[in-house]
């Protein structure tokens, strides 16, 4: 079974989505029998390589949001967040494009390092207040997970994994995702937003169920059961 996550590394429900969906996933009974492959998004394609401000000011100055508003939004986030075991720090983190650190994860991909990256990644953003627009950082957060700095950094300079890192933004659109984290089971199921483990659970179980159907060997005719209405004697 394969799950496609769309997802965006500046995307604070993506992390805690993460979360949610591993903490389904390691309770599923076919876990061994089941591939993740991460696919890039991104909410603001328009971001400047770097923003000068708070999150908060983000919001304000770049969506019209509301101050006020915005801030029990974010608290709410955070409250979210610590039920999952993570320590967002809003307060220190760097607003900046994410399109070089979706190209990084697609060189992780190529070398079976992507879940490592994407933890790394979104981990260093939301929790330690690092610069996911930085040269150094990325190239910290691949070579921490087993990559070549030389690979990472001849990766960036020439965008080897541009095409495919805009080639998951089409089929996003494509296939109607407006928000992240998104996730695709089997080309053929979405879920859509950071739903409960248990939601997740149940999505996983029905969808092998469809994938695998039971076949009755035997159905009994001719060997004692017990039904509704009582057993064989």
């Amino acid at each position: 079974m394969k799950i496609e996550i769309y997802s965006d590394v500046a995307c604070p429900w993506c992390f805690i989505g993460k979360r949610r969906f591993e903490s389904a996933l390691n309770a599923f009974a076919h876990k061994d029998s089941v591939e993740v492959q991460w696919r890039s998004y991104q909410l603001d394609p328009t971001l400047p390589e770097h923003y000068d401000g708070t999150e908060l000011d983000y919001l304000v100055e770049r969506k019209g949001m509301d101050r006020e508003q915005l801030a029990g939004m974010l608290g709410n986030v955070l409250e979210q967040a610590k039920g999952e075991g993570l320590n967002y720090k809003f307060e220190n983190l760097v607003v900046a494009n994410s399109f070089n650190a979706h190209q990084l994860l697609h060189l992780a991909a190529a070398h079976g390092k992507s879940d490592a990256v994407k933890e790394a990644l979104l981990s260093g953003h939301f929790e330690h207040g690092e610069d996911i627009g930085a040269r150094e950082f990325l190239v910290r957060t691949g070579t921490a997970a087993g990559l070549s700095a030389t690979e990472i950094n001849d990766a960036l300079d020439t965008d080897m994994y541009a095409e495919e890192v805009r080639a998951d933004f089409a089929q996003a659109r494509a296939i109607g995702v407006t928000g992240v984290p998104f996730f695709v089971i089997d080309n053929k199921y979405g879920i859509s937003g950071a739903q409960p483990a248990e939601t997740f659970a149940q999505a996983l179980n029905e969808a092998w169920q469809e994938g695998h159907p039971l076949t009755i060997l035997a159905d009994g005719a001719d060997a004692e059961v017990c039904g509704p209405d009582g057993c064989s004697i």
